[in-house]
């Protein structure tokens, strides 16, 4: 799907595929996974990437004589085994997009982290020069697992790290600090 370069495009495909990947059976857990990489990846494109310069009605111009809109290409799939496949094309920066080590203040920089690791694997290929005028485009993919779930992975180290809370400090599940007891704390000191 061609969509605005802009955040109004990245708010028109999450919603696009929301809709789509509930429809062909994935588990909530992956189009969740899905749709934050898909939300970096367009929001990448947006803000470090130009637009490609596409024709109204349609790649090939069908829309007769005017001016070509700015877009970036969203596409994802899911395969017979459950795997989504999500694909972003701009028309390149300059440069290569890489995960960054941003400090801790930094106000960004985190995307491809995080897009690391939520997928099996991801990758930047160059597509093939469509016009003399034109540098090539660029996409950036990402693939996910079909028992995909980060916030699943998440709750279950919280939970274990709950219970070896409980477990070394002595404390229980119940009490004024959540099991956390604070004289073993003091001891400590």
């Amino acid at each position: 799907m061609a969509v605005p370069h802009g955040p109004s495009g990245v708010r028109a495909a999450r919603r696009r595929m929301r809709e789509e990947l509930h429809a062909c059976g994935a588990p909530e857990t992956v189009v969740d996974d899905a749709i934050l990489i898909l939300s970096e990846l367009l929001s990448n494109a947006c803000r470090h990437a130009r637009p490609l310069h596409e024709e109204p009605g349609g790649a090939n111009g069908a829309g007769g004589a005017s001016n070509p809109v700015n877009t970036v290409r969203a596409s994802w799939r899911r395969d017979a085994r459950g795997e989504v496949t999500i694909a972003v094309t701009d028309g390149g920066g300059p440069t290569r997009p890489l995960p960054a080590k941003p400090s801790v203040t930094a106000r960004g920089g985190r995307g491809l982290a995080i897009i690391s690791a939520l997928a099996r694997d991801w990758g930047v290929r160059s597509e093939p020069d469509t016009s003399a005028n034109e540098p090539p485009g660029v996409t950036v993919w990402a693939v996910l697992r079909p028992d995909s779930s980060f916030s699943g992975r998440v709750a279950a180290s919280l939970n274990g790290f709950e219970g070896e809370l409980d477990g070394d400090l002595g404390g229980g599940s119940g009490g004024p600090n959540g099991g956390f007891d604070l004289a073993s704390v003091e001891e400590l000191k």
